[in-house]
């Protein structure tokens, strides 16, 4: 490989996020943790998730949609966010959730994830500076993998060679896109 081709992803030591506390932590998750969340549940629950386009939230929803993800809205101020139904809460929600996705402020994670628990989730993703250490902790014990600080649309671009896509300089030369 080219030297003038690593990617701005490889630059970093564990990625978007690498000098978060949350990585020195017991609650840590490795980039092999996160790409197997990532190629292993498709359905997702976004907490959070608003229809105002120029929110974060609005961005990883229509790029995780684009992807091949069944995003599922949860905001029950919402009725409906990019087509799709929006619920007041985890547990609105018909079927099973596979991955909770919070779009809220730390202090809503300790409810949050007393609803994912019983809905059966089997994953908590806490997005970009959102930590809660002790919610982690019964989450763990009901036995889901729990992520935070981290945002699935940059971790998932970051992955499968989709960083130019979400805006990002990820510093390659060439004028080729990747192989998928």
């Amino acid at each position: 490989m080219n030297q003038c081709a690593i990617s701005f992803a490889d630059s970093l030591p564990d990625g978007v996020g690498g000098n978060s506390p949350v990585n020195h932590s017991r609650f840590a998750t490795t980039a092999h943790d996160r790409l197997r969340i990532l190629e292993r549940y498709r359905r997702i629950a976004m907490v959070g998730l608003s229809s105002n386009p120029f929110r974060p939230s609005h961005f990883a929803a229509i790029y995780l949609i684009s992807e091949g993800y069944d995003v599922i809205p949860v905001n029950p101020r919402e009725s409906e966010v990019l087509g799709r139904k929006s619920y007041p809460s985890l547990a609105a929600i018909p079927g099973l959730v596979e991955v909770v996705d919070i779009f809220r402020e730390s202090s809503a994670v300790p409810e949050i994830v007393e609803e994912a628990i019983a809905a059966g989730a089997k994953v908590i993703w806490m997005q970009l500076g959102v930590i809660h250490e002790q919610a982690a902790e019964p989450a763990r014990a009901a036995g889901l993998e729990v992520v935070m600080d981290r945002c699935m649309k940059i971790e998932h671009a970051r992955f499968f060679g989709g960083l130019n896509t979400i805006g990002m300089n990820t510093a390659v030369i060439t004028s080729r896109r990747r192989a998928t």
